[in-house]
């Protein structure tokens, strides 16, 4: 009786002990806890997704992958596949399972490993939020301390949330949601049980337990937690078996892109970064762009489209790599599939290497190991072979001729659905597309493929546009006083230009001359020799200050007679918004890519203010609407947008002589450079070709009130198209394709005649009015200050005395 009296007392003294000892642990440690409530605002580091204005997401960015998750957005067998594998009394303890415990111990006493944890969800949120991996006594301690706080102030749901959205998963991914991308390139509500057992089995060993790195031990840790649902009856006997019996389904997959938008994706990372620094990449930001996700589908099928054709023309260059091997042994097909493995897709364009070489074709080898048919009259028999940018050889009679075992070459699937011989275009294209009205880009291309260069020719290559640049000039001539029908002399000129180092002798295409031409004409024709003259006339200087009004960069336009031929360098970017402003009316835009940036929580942090053309507005109306003060970063990330009405893009372009350029080049495509884009049966559109000396650059730039579009074909490294190549034949096409798409549907919308426009008829030869009886005479628009005041003659002169001498000075 003693001796129970004295263990009773023992007990209860090491009892009290233990709870002065806890209570002592509790004083000490709790001053210095972290303050939960912050979990509820916490900032997980959420990468940046760019959007199109369709909400197609197009470009992700940021080194941890995460796709936060709300607790309704969890489906109810991951939720039990979670708990089965780490706290399967989660929704009944208060932080601290002291069965789960007990039950982890035992689990490693009997069989020497560790099966479900002994930490809580809550004890593992309170480690991942607040605490770091030290196993000691005092960080356990702290651990316990803050999982009974975070059960006070949290639901469960929250707290699971939390667990979810936290756990890092290997593979940079972080949360289940990303996981599930990251594996199975699906959503997590619409994984199978077995996927969603192998994910729940991941947080004991990430590197080891995911289902890439380690599928034996990720199949292993999924089957038996697996069992443990079976025990707990959250499925079926039936069901596990099933579920353990599938095989391991797992491969990487990147974001789930919409479609290939890289230029564009590119230009908006760039632009975030610019604006919320290292915080774009963690912050979680949605970002939606100007891009129309179906323009942007047709302007890259266009580039590529183009671009092949293109190539076509010129020839066959051989096979992209040789890897030399005579046969196609075991070795050889697995070193050629590595090979493969390691070549990237560009536009559509598969790698394979040519195994077998048959009478009527060749058979292939792909990157997954599988074996393909390509047949002579599928592209072999097209391969003539490249001599030269303007010459190709005989097309091939045999297989022998074109390729050889070990050979990697491309291939395309065409309409047949068969492969068809192909290879990666030498030159590259660009294509940009802007609404007139704003400036909005609407659809980005900058190259053939962004896995060959993240060079963006669009915004990055500055290439002499040639006579896409001359609109600007004839603008400039028409605000001076020129009209459609003034007369320059196309005739030789020979120059000795200071400025040019040499004598120059330019020429129009063809080396012909046409004499006295109609500034209309001239245009819609591009001729060389008119276009120097009237800038001769019309003065450099003044050509210089005209351009840099409408918003051209002129500070380094080095000042000769070649600026008439377009000589100065320029982006396709740059090129359309000038044509942007020949489209609007006369209005100066600023091209811009991001419409608006939404944090995680949705709320509004930036939104575009472009200024915007106001056709109906009163242009002296004064100042433009107050456009709100800049805000700082704080403001931003915290959710400041500006508001208020737009600013109104200002005129740049007096009205009536946009009216007469915009009538002029209209008329390049219905009888000059640009006939082919006739195909599109619109009245409504208008445009310009270019081509620089070599040919170097094939341009062509077009609109109408809606849309205006750039497109230009080249190489890097400069060297020529060919000689048959111009901007009617290389970059028109790319853009009539682009266009047909971008116009399908909408009504042609025609001008309005401005005030002060009349629309006389006059003589083709001279330019002056017409006689009532004339047979050949066409109409011609002019603003009312400058239509002629003198009548042409049966002979073709001005009547009147001076009539000779005027027409001479005229012309020249």
């Amino acid at each position: 009786m003693l001796f129970l009296r004295l263990c009773l007392r023992l007990a209860l003294f090491g009892f009290l002990g233990a709870i002065w000892l806890l209570a002592g642990v509790y004083l000490y440690l709790s001053p210095n806890l972290p303050d939960v409530e912050t979990l509820r605002d916490v900032k997980l580091q959420t990468p940046m997704r760019v959007y199109t204005r369709n909400g197609e997401l197009i470009g992700q960015f940021g080194e941890q992958k995460r796709s936060p998750l709300k607790f309704n957005e969890i489906p109810p067998q991951f939720v039990d596949a979670l708990l089965a594998a780490e706290d399967d009394n989660f929704f009944n303890h208060n932080g601290i399972d002291v069965m789960g415990l007990a039950r982890a111990v035992s689990e490693l006493v009997l069989t020497g490993e560790k099966g479900s944890g002994g930490s809580t969800l809550t004890m593992q949120v309170a480690r991942n939020y607040f605490l770091t991996l030290e196993r000691t006594f005092v960080r356990k301690f702290n651990e316990i301390l803050l999982a009974i706080e975070i059960e006070r102030r949290l639901t469960k749901e929250e707290i699971f949330e939390l667990y979810c959205n936290r756990i890092f998963l290997g593979h940079r991914s972080y949360g289940f949601g990303a996981a599930a991308q990251v594996y199975y390139g699906k959503n997590l509500a619409e994984l199978e049980l077995p996927q969603l057992a192998m994910l729940a089995g991941i947080p004991k060993a990430p590197s080891r337990n995911n289902p890439i790195s380690g599928p034996e031990a990720g199949k292993a840790r999924r089957d038996w937690i697996l069992g443990r649902m079976e025990q707990l009856g959250y499925i079926s006997g039936a069901d596990a078996q099933l579920a353990r019996a599938a095989p391991v389904s797992a491969r990487h997959h990147g974001a789930r892109i919409s479609f290939d938008a890289h230029y564009a994706a590119e230009m908006a990372r760039q632009e975030m970064l610019d604006r919320f620094g290292a915080a774009a990449y963690t912050g979680g930001y949605h970002v939606y762009t100007t891009v129309d996700g179906e323009l942007q589908r047709t302007a890259r099928g266009a580039v590529i489209n183009g671009l092949l054709t293109y190539d076509d023309r010129h020839g066959y260059r051989g096979p992209e790599r040789r890897l030399g091997q005579a046969r196609a042994d075991g070795q050889h097909l697995e070193r050629w599939r590595e090979t493969l493995a390691d070549t990237a897709v560009i536009a559509d364009l598969e790698p394979v290497v040519v195994t077998e070489l048959l009478a009527d074709g060749v058979n292939f080898l792909r990157a997954d190991g599988s074996s393909g048919y390509l047949a002579f009259d599928h592209g072999i028999h097209r391969a003539a072979p490249y001599r030269g940018e303007s010459r190709v050889g005989p097309r091939p009679t045999s297989v022998e001729e074109v390729l050889a075992v070990g050979d990697m070459i491309r291939i395309t699937t065409g309409e047949d659905g068969a492969p068809w011989l192909s290879q990666v275009p030498a030159a590259q294209a660009a294509l940009v597309s802007l609404n007139p009205n704003d400036g909005a880009i609407l659809s980005i291309v900058g190259g053939m493929g962004f896995e060959l260069s993240k060079f963006n020719r669009a915004t990055q290559a500055m290439r002499q546009p040639g006579s896409s640049f001359k609109p600007f000039l004839y603008s400039a001539a028409l605000d001076a006083g020129f009209t459609a029908a003034s007369l320059i002399n196309d005739a030789p000129v020979v120059l000795e230009d200071r400025s040019l180092e040499d004598i120059w002798r330019p020429e129009n295409d063809g080396g012909k001359f046409y004499g006295p031409t109609r500034l209309r004409w001239a245009l819609t024709k591009s001729r060389n020799l008119v276009s120097i003259r009237l800038l001769q006339r019309l003065g450099i200087p003044n050509l210089i200050e005209y351009v840099d009004r409408l918003g051209f960069d002129a500070s380094d336009f080095a000042p000769d007679l070649s600026l008439a031929l377009g000589t100065h360098a320029m982006s396709p970017l740059e090129v359309a918004t000038g044509y942007a402003i020949l489209a609007n009316g006369g209005y100066r835009v600023e091209p811009y890519l991001v419409a608006r940036v939404e944090n995680l929580e949705g709320e509004v942090v930036y939104a575009a203010r472009p200024p915007t053309v106001c056709a109906d507005c009163d242009d002296n109306a004064g100042e433009l609407p107050d456009i709100g003060r800049e805000l700082s970063m704080e403001e931003i990330l915290n959710g400041a947008a500006p508001t208020g009405p737009l600013p109104r893009a200002p005129r740049v372009m007096e009205e009536r002589v946009n009216f007469i350029i915009d009538s002029m080049l209209r008329d390049v495509i219905r009888r000059g450079t640009g006939t082919r884009a006739l195909v599109l049966e619109r009245s409504d559109i208008a445009g310009k070709t270019g081509t620089t000396n070599g040919p170097m650059d094939a341009w062509f730039s077009g609109y109408n009130r809606d849309v205006v579009t750039t497109t230009w074909v080249g190489f890097d490294n400069y060297t020529p198209l060919g000689r048959r190549e111009f901007g009617g034949t290389a970059a028109l096409p790319i853009w009539i394709e682009f266009m047909a798409a971008a116009l399908a549907g909408s009504e042609e919308r025609e001008r309005p005649l401005p005030e002060g426009i009349v629309n006389v008829r006059i003589d083709p030869a001279t330019g002056q009015l017409a006689g009532s009886t004339q047979a050949d005479a066409i109409f011609e628009y002019f603003r009312e200050e400058y239509v002629p005041q003198q009548t042409a003659r049966s002979d073709g002169l001005p009547e009147g005395d001076a009539g000779l001498d005027d027409l001479v000075s005229d012309i020249f």
